[in-house]
């Protein structure tokens, strides 16, 4: 016998495991990750999933067990402007934050240090800011009599209706939403290799060509991200449409809060939920598929 044949069989620790210690070994590999998301998985369980089904139950059986309260959405021609209304707001207002954000968040990777943390405490700011008393400060600038009229009227242009508009309402969604367009385009910036725009002046390309060519696509994983992320906030928005709108600029959360709380109608009201939480979901599974190299979070390539 060699002298490695007599220190296995010897020394206990080099000695082979026990028959059952490898599928007890397996199973603490195998349900340990599982135990850790637990409590995730019980808080969206509690407070999405089972909500997200209660409100399912009540839109197929309020007042009366049938679909008839989707038949009342499909068939209503107010309930489809509405809709049609809501999405096309949250379509200029991901226009207007992207045109906005973008070169914000470009001018965010070409300054130093400092500047480079005021500008982010700039944009972080209105989030430590209480919607209401954004809105309600809205309000005052855009008034028929507010500070932005008057500036108007003293340059010759004249007042002009500003509140209760569709400007206004996607005025002041921009403001709130903007900070979700400029981080995740920020990130998608910043990784990008400033080498391949060298690269690209080398073998002649112009500023024009190297933007659309190079940095442009290389960044698009910021955008598609912020885009979608603004999209999907700004059509569940309530109180700055309310405030800022009038009854003509009415969104689906309004819909929902008149047919649940004026009403009464929560099988209706759960309805119009239901179908906005399906359109969106489209939405998302639609440019998933057909929008080629984006990615929901950025820097993150997708398969």
């Amino acid at each position: 016998m060699s002298s490695a044949t007599r220190a296995l069989a010897t020394d206990p620790a080099l000695a082979a495991p026990p028959a059952g210690a490898g599928p007890s070994r397996r199973s603490r590999v195998k349900w340990g990750p599982l135990l850790l998301l637990l409590p995730a998985i019980a808080v969206v369980t509690m407070f999405f999933l089972v909500p997200l089904v209660d409100v399912f139950i009540r839109s197929v059986t309020d007042p009366e067990p049938g679909l008839q309260n989707y038949e009342w959405l499909l068939t209503n021609p107010v309930n489809l402007e509405v809709i049609a209304r809501t999405f096309l707001t949250s379509l200029v207002v991901t226009f207007v934050c992207l045109v906005v954000a973008y070169p914000y968040a470009y001018l965010m990777t070409i300054v130093g240090e400092r500047a480079r943390a005021w500008l982010t405490l700039f944009v972080m700011m209105p989030l430590w800011t209480s919607i209401l008393v954004r809105t309600l400060a809205w309000m005052v600038l855009l008034a028929d009599t507010g500070p932005i009229n008057d500036f108007l009227e003293a340059i010759g242009v004249g007042r002009q209706p500003l509140i209760r508009t569709t400007f206004g309402v996607a005025l002041g969604m921009a403001q709130v939403l903007l900070p979700f367009m400029v981080l995740p385009i920020y990130s998608a910036l910043a990784k990008i290799d400033r080498r391949l725009l060298s690269a690209s002046s080398s073998l002649g390309a112009n500023g024009i060509t190297t933007f659309f060519k190079v940095y442009l696509p290389l960044s698009r994983p910021g955008i598609f991200a912020g885009s979608i992320t603004v999209f999907i906030l700004g059509l569940g928005f309530y109180i700055i449409p309310s405030l800022l709108g009038s009854p003509k600029e009415a969104m689906v959360s309004s819909l929902i809060y008149q047919q649940v709380s004026v009403f009464l109608l929560w099988g209706q009201g759960a309805a119009l939920g239901i179908a906005l939480l399906v359109v969106t979901l489209i939405i998302l599974v639609v440019f998933n598929r057909f929008v080629r190299g984006a990615s929901l979070a950025p820097g993150v390539e997708p398969e």
